[in-house]
């Protein structure tokens, strides 16, 4: 994956300090990323979590659990919203964000809807690169990690060792060492008792869960293939503002750069990669090939990422699954997950299970899953029972990167190739100026750069 050097905002490939480097990293990747849930513990919960005994802290339903948020935009001002509608004794005492002018409104939606149980004094709001330093010296027990992707693995890693129980977005980093950094860190909340529940939020879905257990026990007879669709329209754009550095328009702009998204097929089509990975035993796939490219998106506006991606990845057994994601307007949409069996068929989002002449469908109950997935986090931590999703949101996310570098480069990657990558995207330092926002990758052939 030589190619990947050339899409580092610094122009060049970088390896990252960490628990484990050179060919003790690549080993480390192949037992722990590849071996599945086991990794992080026998005790399976919700497909993949593992549990440890943990001090009796909060172990009372009324004790007060504090709550800080970091990245207070609309996706992390939902979770907030989620973690106080999911348990009536949390509160939330800390807001960060990179840009002080999104406090305010995050802190308003919050006060509005929750009066007496968001208490986020002016000292306690931070803004900044390094904001993040500041909620990790608070006294919260636990945080919501809501900011671009990109800044995951060094958030995650800070959370972790201050201990702080942790509510984790998707997708957990943009490249394989990234991956490897949130790993190590869910390795040592397992071992410090504190909860990592990922936002791969239909892993808490009591549909979904409910059609995929009934697959693995066989209801569609063994699995021949998958289909994953992810079929969807344009997302926002902020613009650009004179008075904007580089740095400042990636930011507000995020979707649209490799280095901070991961590219729409990490930060959006991973919740159709996660159902097809957890169909197979939450393991990173054998091999992988795509294709995909800029066809509709290709001003300079829209960065360096892709507007539509075809995958088609290969397990050891043989089954394959189909992957299909493309952000356009004025098309054809489907977002669902399509599982063919040796004795029927099954749609998960759609809840239907089609088997020998027989049509099963779902139900049940269908309460949020964004309020469930915090449900589940506070009560694993007041039982004592820390939930830890730390395999599968990695694995995940290592199975979008596949996708996307053998769309990028045009290439089969292979799980030996993939793991062994070193390449690090994005800057070294953060601050705001200029930055490289990397080239616009082109299969078979060195990448561009934007705008050309």
């Amino acid at each position: 994956m030589s190619q990947k050097s050339s899409r580092n905002a610094t122009g060049q490939p970088n390896s990252v300090d960490s628990q484990v480097s050179g060919a003790d990293r690549r080993q480390f990747l192949g037992q722990s990323l590849v071996a599945g849930s086991a990794t992080l513990g026998a005790g399976l919960w919700l497909g993949g979590g593992a549990q440890a005994a943990m001090p009796g802290v909060h172990r009372s339903g009324n004790d007060i659990l504090k709550v800080g948020l970091i990245g207070c935009g609309g996706r992390g001002t939902g979770a907030a919203h989620d973690a106080l509608n999911a348990d009536p004794y949390t509160q939330i005492t800390v807001l960060a964000d990179l840009f002080p002018d999104r406090l305010p409104s995050c802190l308003e939606s919050l006060e509005k809807a929750f009066p007496d149980r968001v208490k986020v004094p002016a000292e306690n709001q931070f803004h900044g690169f390094d904001a993040y330093k500041q909620v990790m010296a608070s006294d919260v027990d636990v945080v919501l990690l809501c900011t671009t992707p990109h800044f995951r693995p060094q958030h995650m890693e800070a959370a972790i060792a201050a201990g702080k129980h942790v509510f984790c977005e998707k997708p957990v980093a943009v490249d394989v060492p990234g991956c490897q950094r949130v790993l190590a860190a869910c390795r040592e909340a397992k071992e410090k008792s504190l909860a990592v529940v990922s936002g791969l939020c239909w892993r808490y879905d009591l549909k979904v869960r409910e059609v995929i257990q009934r697959i693995q026990d066989g209801a569609i007879g063994d699995i021949v293939a998958i289909q994953e669709n992810y079929l969807t329209g344009t997302l926002w754009h902020r613009g650009r503002q004179p008075e904007w550095s580089e740095m400042e328009y990636q930011m507000q702009n995020w979707l649209y750069f490799t280095w901070l998204s991961g590219d729409h097929i990490a930060e959006q089509h991973i919740h159709s990669l996660d159902k097809a990975l957890w169909l197979n035993n939450d393991e990173v796939p054998l091999k992988c090939v795509g294709m995909g490219g800029r066809q509709v998106r290709t001003e300079e506006k829209w960065g360096n990422v892709y507007d539509h991606f075809a995958c088609t990845f290969e397990w050891e057994n043989g089954v394959k699954a189909f992957t299909f994601t493309r952000q356009m307007a004025g098309c054809a949409n489907d977002v669902d997950d399509y599982i063919l069996g040796s004795k029927g068929n099954a749609k998960i989002l759609r809840g239907t299970i089609d088997s020998e002449g027989e049509t099963w469908r779902y139900r049940g109950r269908t309460p949020s899953m964004y309020v469930l997935e915090h449900e589940a986090l506070y009560k694993s931590i007041r039982e004592g029972n820390p939930i830890n999703d730390g395999v599968y949101m990695t694995n995940s996310t290592l199975m979008a990167i596949m996708g996307r570098e053998a769309c990028y480069t045009g290439q089969e990657i292979t799980r030996e190739q993939l793991l062994a990558d070193t390449t690090v995207l994005g800057p070294q330092t953060y601050e705001f100026g200029d930055v490289d926002p990397g080239l616009i990758a082109m299969p078979g052939a060195p990448g561009k750069k934007i705008g050309t």
